[in-house]
């Protein structure tokens, strides 16, 4: 049978690709969601809404929330609450999206960072996680677990996502991935890995979950175009699941054997097309793949 079907598992997707669409139509958006097949959503930002009003359109498209993106700071642009700001809403809006998974979707900005004078805010992520050094890390880690145990203590989890910046080597031979394992208690955060982001820094994803089986609860199904070549400074080359470089056939059981549970398509732009199009590319790819 095909690897979602024999272990019983729902596909999701990040909803980020679809921030354009979703803005021109909310509603008709997540119905056509549903259409391809997905059957969860995991959100990066309100999309100018209310959680009970996410809540109310997911249900009429037959979807479900399985996570928040909350940036660690407000974000022009990009409604919903911060994790620096007010935990109570996090909590609130948590419960009315029916999730329990609260993600941090980027590192802390280093501290005594300034950013590149009329630096927008890519390259303002960019020139910071280059500057991070192994107590940034530290820091972000001692963070992950404050935040954690506040969490915890309401019945929701907090989760890391990576990007390519966390691979990057660090005085010592150690990684700033390496201190976040280390560092983080596991009954406090979990790791949602961005395999996509991982090939883009170098590193084998199979390697890392079978070197950290328990760590990872969660995985962005994200591809790269074969000609994608390992740095820490630009983006990722993406496109579709399945016409990229990743070998899904191998991926998909390590990650599972590893304790993945939650599989969430992600792609990033440019889109050769509408994305809606791409994310039902990866959904009909990823729903026949056999394993072994």
């Amino acid at each position: 049978m095909p690897f979602f079907q024999s272990h019983q598992l729902s596909m999701g997707v990040q909803l980020f690709a679809l921030a354009a669409d979703l803005a021109r139509d909310f509603d008709g958006t997540l119905q056509a969601v549903a259409k391809t097949g997905y059957r969860t959503v995991e959100l990066a930002g309100y999309h100018d809404r209310t959680a009970t009003q996410i809540r109310l359109a997911l249900d009429a498209a037959g979807l479900s929330c399985r996570g928040i993106h909350v940036q660690p700071d407000p974000v022009a642009g990009r409604s919903g609450p911060s994790l620096n700001g007010d935990i109570a809403a996090i909590i609130t809006d948590s419960r009315a999206l029916g999730t329990t998974d609260v993600i941090l979707p980027i590192f802390l900005m280093p501290r005594r960072f300034v950013a590149p004078a009329g630096a927008d805010r890519i390259r303002t992520l960019r020139a910071a996680g280059e500057a991070l050094v192994a107590d940034d890390w530290k820091y972000i880690a001692d963070f992950l677990n404050a935040k954690g145990r506040e969490l915890q203590s309401e019945g929701l989890r907090m989760g890391y996502h990576n990007h390519h910046f966390e691979f990057a080597p660090l005085r010592g031979g150690t990684t700033g991935f390496d201190i976040l394992l280390r560092e983080t208690d596991p009954s406090l955060v979990f790791f949602e890995l961005d395999v996509g982001w991982v090939m883009g820094g170098g590193s084998d994803p199979v390697d890392m979950l079978q070197a950290h089986q328990g760590r990872f609860a969660k995985m962005h199904v994200k591809d790269v175009v074969p000609s994608t070549n390992p740095d820490f400074e630009g983006g990722v080359a993406p496109t579709e699941v399945g016409s990229g470089m990743i070998d899904w056939r191998r991926l998909l059981p390590a990650a599972y054997a590893a304790g993945v549970r939650d599989f969430v398509v992600e792609q990033e732009p440019p889109f050769a097309g509408p994305p809606i199009d791409s994310l039902a590319k990866s959904f009909a790819y990823l729903n026949q793949i056999e394993t072994a």
